[in-house]
């Protein structure tokens, strides 16, 4: 073999070795994407009186948040960054950070990475938005601006890590260990176990059940939450979705239970309309935990419709939302107090 020879030889193997490692290192641009929000909102008996997350302001045009969201893919491995500024991403969303004073101006809604080791094996460490649930933080992720009893008292975000595993086209499954709700570091000690199992069984038709339960720091007992969160697109233009879940502490230490139906209809590419219905019930004995919007051992009945108005990436969210409790656990103009509340509202949501 002369010179010449071995060189070509080992050129050629120099470039089969750098093209393996190239295809094992791909990595995709770096997509950034988020959104902007605002509202108005009017409540009917002139003062703040429905309790669930967002839109909380009266009689004011009040911010949402700015919302970025960055995310990589580099071979096998990705991450997800994303964080909030403003009102509904820090003082809605909980944990503005770990600084003592709480001086903070963002929230981190994920942070975390995943690395998946077969076409159907991964895992993911990091804080992620929780698996539990219908409705998100992030208003484009929500057909109605306003979020249901459901949304405000579950989950909003789990940091741990998981294992997702991909059976079929049609079931795939998830478990993990996560720390307490909505904390960036568990008090107790890494304390919940969590599952989810993803069912696709006919085309436009995905269901998922959930279930997270664990001690947080310093409660009365062990909470369990168990969620049934479905949606079917019936047609082109037409949407149905569930969402079911009980909550209980053990040791009848509170908790509740509920259901949300969801009605969605497009009318063309830029007009919707839909309706949620819910129904929500406090448990008897709340001791150690507080429930948002709900009077211990009651129950609210909520409607809410929804218009989507698009224009490139601005939606127009007006709607009107009408809750009726079981007692008199609303308010009225001058403080006395009443079974219903009523409000109206307008939001302006930009995507990017």
């Amino acid at each position: 073999m002369n010179l010449k020879s071995l060189f070509t030889i080992s050129a050629l193997a120099i470039s089969a070795a750098s093209y393996a490692q190239e295809a094992e290192t791909t990595s995709s641009p770096l997509q950034i994407s988020g959104s902007v929000d605002t509202y108005y909102k009017y409540d009917f008996s002139k003062r703040p009186n429905i309790g669930t997350s967002f839109a909380n302001d009266q009689n004011s045009i009040s911010l949402g948040m700015i919302d970025l969201a960055l995310k990589k893919t580099t071979g096998k491995a990705s991450f997800v960054g994303e964080l909030s500024f403003g009102p509904r991403g820090q003082g809605g969303s909980l944990l503005p950070g770990d600084s003592p004073d709480g001086t903070e101006s963002f929230h981190i809604q994920n942070l975390y990475t995943t690395y998946a080791f077969t076409d159907k094996f991964s895992m993911t460490a990091g804080y992620m938005g929780t698996f539990i649930g219908y409705e998100i933080i992030s208003p484009t992720g929500n057909f109605n601006y306003s979020t249901s009893y459901l949304f405000t008292n579950g989950p909003f975000q789990n940091a741990g890590i998981k294992a997702n595993y991909v059976f079929s086209p049609k079931v795939a499954l998830m478990v993990g260990l996560f720390n307490d709700w909505n904390v960036y570091k568990d008090e107790n000690g890494v304390s919940h176990f969590g599952a989810q199992l993803t069912l696709s069984p006919a085309e436009g038709w995905t269901a998922y059940l959930n279930m997270l339960t664990g001690r947080a720091a310093g409660a009365p007992g062990t909470g369990s939450i168990y969620d049934l969160t479905t949606s079917y697109q019936a047609t082109e233009s037409f949407k149905v979705g569930l969402n079911a879940a009980t909550y209980s502490v053990s040791n009848n230490n509170g908790g509740y239970s509920g259901a949300a139906l969801y009605l969605q209809n497009a009318f063309s590419s830029s007009v919707a309309l839909g309706l949620r219905g819910e129904y929500f019930k406090s448990k008897d004995d709340v001791d150690g935990m507080t429930l948002s919007g709900v009077v211990p051992g009651e129950s609210v009945f909520a409607l809410t419709v929804s218009g989507n108005l698009k224009a490139g990436g601005l939606t127009f969210i007006p709607e009107i939302r009408f809750d009726n409790g079981s007692s008199e656990q609303f308010l009225k103009k001058a403080g006395d107090p009443t079974k219903s509340a009523s409000q109206f509202s307008l939001a302006a949501v930009y995507a990017f």
